[in-house]
C-alpha cells in the first residue's frame, strides 16, 4: 500500500461534517474524495440532528461507533484516537453560517480541513480562520472546484506564461434559472438555506455562484483587482437575498473585468462560462463543456484545446489534472476531485514533517477564502451605494 501516500504507507482518513440523507454536496464530496484511491471516509458528523446522523451513516458504509452526533463529538473523539487511526482531515459539507465553527474546531484539533465555498458567514469569520490555520499549521483546501478542471489550468499556465500577452478584459459569469420562482416558500431544501440572510450571509445567488466566476476568472489570470463597482437585484417578488447581480471590475494593471451571477434564467443550469482577452490573444470557456477550450487570435484559424493528456500542446499542470486519455469525457467528479489530489501531496508532506506551500497553491486555499468573502462583503455594499466604486484587494490576497 505504500504507494497510496508515499512515505505514509496508507490512504488518508477523511471525516464528512454534513451530507446527512438528501444531501447533494455531501456525495459529491465522498466521490471525489476517494476517487484516486488515496482516501477513506472512515467518520462522520452527517447532520446537525442526532438522529438523522446516525441513520444517515450507513449510507456512506460509516461504523456506527465512528457516526458521531455532532461536530464536536467527532473532533474530539477523533483527537483521541492513536496516529493512524485518527482522521487526518475533515470536510465541511454545511450551510454557509455553520462553516467557521466546524473547521474552527478542527484546525484547532490539529486537523487538515476540506471546505465548502463560501468560506465563511463573513469577513470578520474569515480572516480570524486565516490566523488560525496560520498557528496550526494544518492544509485548508477550499472547493472552488471549477478550478480542478484539467483546461481550466491549461489556460492558467498559458496566461502566466505570457501566450496571450497583457490580459486587458475578462468576462465570467454564472447563469443558472433554478430559482426562477420561489422554492423557499415551498422549503425546498436547497433553496431555504440559500435564500435565508440568517444562514447564506449577506448575498444570495452572489455569493453562492458569482464568487465561483470571480474565483474562476482570478485562478485562471493571476491578475489581481483594484476596485469593484456592484448591482444586486432580487427580481423575483418577496426574496430577501439577490437572485441576480453584475459586477465591474478594476484590475491593478488597468484591466477590466465583469461578474454576472442569475440564478433567475429560464432554462439555464449550470452555464459558468469565462472569455478572456489579452493584446496578443483570447480564449474562452465553458464548464458545460469542459473538454474543450477555445483559443483566438486576429488573421489565424481558431483553435481548439481538447482535453488530451497525451497531447504535445497539453501542459505538466493540465496532464497531471487529467484521468483519462483524450476523447473519454473527464467533468464535474473528476475537477472536484482534483482539489483533494492536490491537497493530500501537502497533507503527507505534513504528516512527514516537511515544509509546503501554503498560499501559491494549485488548489484554492484558505487566503482564496478570504478573498471570496471580501469580494462578497464590497459587491453588497457598493450595491447598497448604488454602484459605487469599493476597494477590492485584500491585504491577503494572492499575489
Amino acid at each position: 500500500m505504500d504507494h497510496i501516500n508515499g512515505s505514509l504507507g496508507r490512504k488518508l482518513n477523511m471525516a464528512l461534517v454534513g451530507g446527512g440523507q438528501g444531501s447533494f454536496i455531501g456525495r459529491v464530496h465522498n466521490v471525489a474524495a476517494i476517487l484516486d484511491n488515496r482516501a477513506q471516509l472512515v467518520a462522520g458528523a452527517l447532520s446537525s440532528n442526532p438522529e438523522r446522523a446516525k441513520a444517515s451513516a450507513p449510507f456512506y458504509d460509516i461504523d456506527p461507533s465512528r457516526a458521531y452526533s455532532s461536530y464536536t463529538e467527532l473532533v474530539d473523539t477523533e483527537a483521541g484516537l492513536p496516529d493512524g487511526e485518527r482522521v487526518d482531515f475533515v470536510t465541511v459539507a454545511t450551510p454557509n453560517h455553520t462553516h467557521f465553527e466546524i473547521a474552527k474546531a478542527a484546525v484547532e484539533k490539529g486537523f487538515n480541513v476540506v471546505c465548502d465555498k463560501p468560506m465563511t458567514f463573513d469577513l470578520d469569520q474569515a480572516e480570524e480562520l486565516v490566523k488560525l490555520v496560520e498557528k496550526s499549521g494544518v492544509v485548508f483546501a477550499l472547493t472552488h472546484n471549477y478550478t480542478g478542471y484539467p483546461l481550466v489550468r491549461q489556460a492558467r499556465e498559458m496566461i502566466l506564461a505570457g501566450e496571450l500577452g497583457e490580459i486587458q478584459a475578462i468576462r465570467s459569469n454564472y447563469i443558472q434559472g433554478w430559482l426562477r420562482t420561489r422554492l423557499e416558500a415551498e422549503d425546498q431544501k436547497q433553496a431555504s438555506w440559500r435564500s435565508d440572510p440568517a444562514k447564506s450571509g449577506a448575498a444570495g445567488g452572489f455569493g453562492d455562484i458569482g464568487t465561483h466566476a470571480y474565483n474562476l476568472a482570478r485562478y485562471m489570470t493571476g491578475l489581481l483587482p483594484e476596485e469593484v463597482s456592484c448591482h444586486l437585484k432580487s427580481f423575483e417578488e418577496g426574496r430577501v437575498l439577490d437572485d441576480y447581480g453584475h459586477a465591474v471590475i478594476r484590475m491593478e494593471n488597468g484591466g477590466l473585468g465583469t461578474v454576472t451571477a442569475s440564478q433567475i434564467s429560464h432554462g439555464r443550469e449550470n452555464d459558468l462560462f469565462i472569455e478572456i482577452d489579452g493584446t496578443k490573444g483570447a480564449l474562452s470557456w465553458r464548464q458545460e463543456d469542459p473538454n474543450q477550450m477555445m483559443v483566438r487570435r486576429n488573421g489565424e484559424p481558431w483553435q481548439i484545446y481538447t482535453r488530451n493528456p497525451n497531447a504535445p500542446f497539453i501542459g505538466e499542470l493540465a496532464a497531471a489534472s487529467c484521468r483519462l486519455p483524450g476523447g473519454h469525457p473527464e467533468a464535474f467528479f473528476e475537477a472536484f476531485a482534483n482539489v483533494y489530489r492536490f491537497a493530500y501531496d501537502n497533507m503527507i508532506k505534513r504528516a512527514a514533517g516537511e515544509s509546503f506551500e501554503t498560499k501559491d497553491t494549485i488548489y484554492p486555499n484558505v487566503y482564496d477564502g478570504v478573498e471570496g468573502m471580501y469580494f462578497i462583503q464590497q459587491c453588497v455594499q457598493s450595491s447598497k451605494e448604488n454602484g459605487a466604486w469599493l476597494p477590492l484587494k485584500h491585504p491577503l490576497a494572492r499575489r
